[in-house]
């Protein structure tokens, strides 16, 4: 009896927990990632964008403080994919802006100007309720600053505002596939600018 109660009890507050959450957020969403419509995919992160903002601001971050005023690098959400199959929004610093949205792909000697910062938001869906995730960061130096990442500094600032410990050869595994774009990963084709 005692058993079956704690599992009650369990039960009880995991559905607390689940309903706690969508109605943080004020909203849920019962389709699966997969079919989501680019109408609930637009759903979704009006959702969460403006505590997506707050959060990451929250601790003082300089690239968070700013990263809403710099260049919107895709008309907007995509199904997940990368980062953990999580929904990722993208901009870029006025410096790499032009360069970036020319999402290249097809040339090795491409480099991004020294200076661009790209800074990439996410979250994803459990439970049927928006779950916010960490804002990407990349900073683009030298290869002498950073010979081990092809120039490039990867960070990330928490959903709580503070930062994020991550491994510069983590990130840059992944990233260092892409040599043909620099170690960019774009956004995906149709959210692209000027996309399909």
């Amino acid at each position: 009896m005692k058993t079956r109660l704690l599992s009650l009890t369990a039960i009880a507050a995991a559905l607390f927990a689940t309903s706690a959450a969508a109605d943080s957020h004020g909203c849920t969403f019962e389709a699966e990632i997969p079919d989501f419509t680019q109408e609930q995919i637009d759903a979704l992160y009006d959702c969460v964008s403006a505590e997506l903002l707050e959060n990451y601001q929250s601790a003082g971050d300089e690239v968070a403080a700013v990263y809403r005023d710099w260049g919107h690098a895709q008309t907007g959400p995509a199904a997940p994919g990368m980062h953990g199959g999580r929904f990722l929004n993208t901009f870029v610093n006025e410096v790499g802006y032009e360069a970036y949205i020319q999402y290249e792909e097809d040339d090795e000697s491409f480099e991004m100007p020294v200076g661009t910062v790209i800074a990439k938001e996410s979250y994803t869906l459990r439970d049927n309720a928006p779950r916010l995730g960490p804002l990407f960061i990349m900073t683009r130096g030298t290869t002498e600053e950073f010979p081990d990442t092809d120039g490039w500094f990867y960070s990330a600032v928490q959903p709580n505002g503070n930062p994020m410990n991550i491994s510069q050869s983590f990130c840059h595994d992944c990233h260092g596939g892409f040599s043909f774009s620099d170690s960019l990963g774009y956004p995906a084709f149709e959210v692209r600018l000027g996309g399909e």
